[in-house]
C-alpha cells in the first residue's frame, strides 16, 4: 500500500503511540461479530437479550452454555497478522498502549503484553454474586457451575449490557488518550461508548488519529487518515514502511 508520507513520519517520530481494536480484527480470525447473526442452535437468539444480568437472572443455564459456545469459537481461532503487527509496533515505540473492546485474549496470545481489556475476558470466570475472578472450581456437572468461595453461579468474567466498565481499565485508556502522539483505531464501529469517545480525547489532545477499517464508521470524518482495509493486511505493510523491521 501507499501510505502518505508526512503520516509515515509521524508515526516514526512519535514516542507514544496507543491502539484501540473492536471486533472488525477479530472477525478477521473468524469469530464473528457480537451483533451478527446466530448460528445453529443459536440463531434463535438475539445477543443483546443474552448478555445482560437480567438474562443470567432469568436463565443462567441458557446464557453460560451460549458462552460455552462461544468460547469455542474463540479456541478454534488463532491470533491473525494484525494481532501480530501490534505486537511488533509496541517492541518500538516508546511507550505504547494497547487498549481493546474484544473479550476473546487473542492480543495476549500474540504476545501483547499489559493489555488493556474494556470489556474483560470471555476465558477468565467470576462469581455473580460477589464478583471475583474464580480460577478453579467443583466439577460437578452443575450448569453453570457454583463458586467454591460461596455457592454462587459463576459467569464470564465479561461487561454486560447495563453493566459499567472497569473503572482502572476506563481510567487507563483515557489517560493514554490523552497523552499520546498518535492514535490508532482499528477495526471498531466507533459507536459503542464510551470507547468511541477515545480517539476523539486523543485528537482534542493535538494527537494525530488514525482509522484502519475497511469501511467507513462515524470516525472516519475526524480521523486524520482513514486507512481502507482490514488491519492485517493494513498493519504489517504500514509497520514495514515506517520501521523496516525486516
Amino acid at each position: 500500500m501507499d501510505f502518505d508520507e508526512k503520516m509515515i513520519d509521524q508515526i516514526r517520530q512519535a514516542g507514544r503511540i496507543a491502539a484501540l481494536t473492536g471486533a472488525g480484527i477479530s472477525k478477521e480470525s473468524g469469530i464473528p461479530t457480537f451483533r451478527e447473526a446466530q448460528t445453529g442452535l443459536w440463531a434463535q437468539y438475539e445477543p443483546t437479550e443474552l448478555a445482560t444480568p437480567q438474562a443470567f437472572r432469568r436463565n443462567p443455564e441458557l446464557v453460560w452454555e451460549w458462552y460455552q459456545w462461544r468460547r469455542g469459537l474463540v479456541r478454534e481461532a488463532q491470533p491473525n497478522p494484525g494481532h501480530k503487527a501490534l505486537v511488533q509496533m509496541a517492541a518500538v515505540v516508546p511507550q505504547f498502549s494497547l487498549i481493546t473492546q474484544n473479550v476473546d485474549g487473542f492480543h495476549q496470545m500474540a504476545g501483547s503484553r499489559d493489555v488493556i481489556e474494556l470489556h474483560g475476558s470471555i476465558m477468565r470466570t467470576k462469581c455473580f454474586t460477589e464478583g471475583v475472578v474464580v480460577e478453579d472450581w467443583q466439577n460437578d456437572g452443575a450448569v453453570p457451575p457454583k463458586c467454591p468461595r460461596c455457592g454462587g453461579l459463576l459467569r464470564p468474567d465479561v461487561v454486560w449490557f447495563g453493566e459499567n466498565l472497569p473503572v482502572e481499565a476506563i481510567g487507563r485508556a483515557v489517560e493514554a488518550a490523552e497523552s499520546v502522539e498518535v492514535f490508532f483505531s482499528i477495526g471498531t464501529s466507533a459507536v459503542v461508548e464510551p470507547a468511541a469517545s477515545l480517539p476523539r480525547v486523543a485528537k482534542q489532545a493535538g494527537g494525530l488519529v488514525i482509522e484502519i477499517n475497511p469501511d467507513a464508521t462515524p470516525l472516519t470524518p475526524l480521523a486524520d487518515y482513514h486507512l481502507k482495509g482490514p488491519s492485517g493486511v493494513v498493519l504489517p505493510d504500514l509497520i514495514q514502511q515506517v520501521w523496516d523491521l525486516g
